[in-house]
């Protein structure tokens, strides 16, 4: 049974995802505030996802967001009135895995959850010996390490990756990856472009234990320093 942690600060739609999903056959429980969920988490309780609300009483849900991702193996919804395209690349960039707005449907909200749970349990190790070269996994939202580490990409870290890793060793320009990032109706600026790649490279050294290959070409982009390959 998948367990579903809801954060939400307003008691009657934290009512009813918590009341929809158990009978949908989820385990779901409902918490509302960062220190109520801090105190669930105390209790051993062991979320697969976590929806998320950005307006907190006690915090802020992209926080949260990011020190689940640091912490967790959790997938991440976000559920919020914040609707406006910067505010959904900020999600992204917090973590979130999927991220809907507080007029979708319950069902809606229910086909997120096996959406992410297929995603999550769909990956499987690689076999030794198979990976030479950096891998990404486009379909499981995964980058893949030489030495088979693996590091659960968020959308935003996905297309950055996929536009650097296409031509491996070459110079890839801020414009052309802010193309790549940039959603309708909004700019992805150098200040988002870098805040996703610091981010990240400190996502991969996490994990891998070692330099991550992105590299800052000074005035131009960035560039994927080892050899890379894309699985589509």
């Amino acid at each position: 049974m998948t367990r579903v942690l809801i954060v939400e600060d307003e008691p009657a739609l934290r009512r009813d995802l918590v009341d929809y999903l158990a009978l949908r056959g989820f385990d779901a429980q409902g918490v509302g505030s960062v220190g109520a969920f801090e105190q669930r988490i105390r209790q051993h309780y062991s979320p697969e996802i976590v929806i998320l609300d950005i307006g907190l009483p006690d915090g802020d849900g992209l926080a949260l967001a990011r020190s689940i991702r640091q912490r967790f193996a959790a997938g991440i919804i976000m559920l919020t009135a914040r609707g406006d395209t910067d505010d959904r690349i900020l999600g992204f960039e917090s973590g979130a895995d999927i991220y809907l707005v507080k007029h979708s449907t319950l069902r809606e909200i229910e086909a997120a959850i096996e959406s992410l749970v297929r995603r999550l349990r769909g990956h499987t190790a690689p076999d030794p010996g198979q990976y030479t070269d950096w891998v990404l996994d486009s379909q499981s939202w995964d980058l893949v390490a030489p030495n088979h580490s693996t590091i659960r990409l968020t959308a935003a870290e996905l297309a950055f990756l996929r536009r650097l890793m296409e031509q491996p060793g070459e110079t890839c320009s801020r414009d052309a990856l802010a193309e790549s990032l940039t959603r309708p109706r909004a700019h992805f600026t150098n200040r988002h472009l870098d805040a996703l790649v610091n981010r990240l490279r400190r996502k991969i050294e996490r994990v891998v234990k070692d330099e991550a290959p992105i590299r800052a070409v000074y005035g131009l982009g960035y560039v994927f320093s080892r050899p890379a390959r894309i699985d589509n």
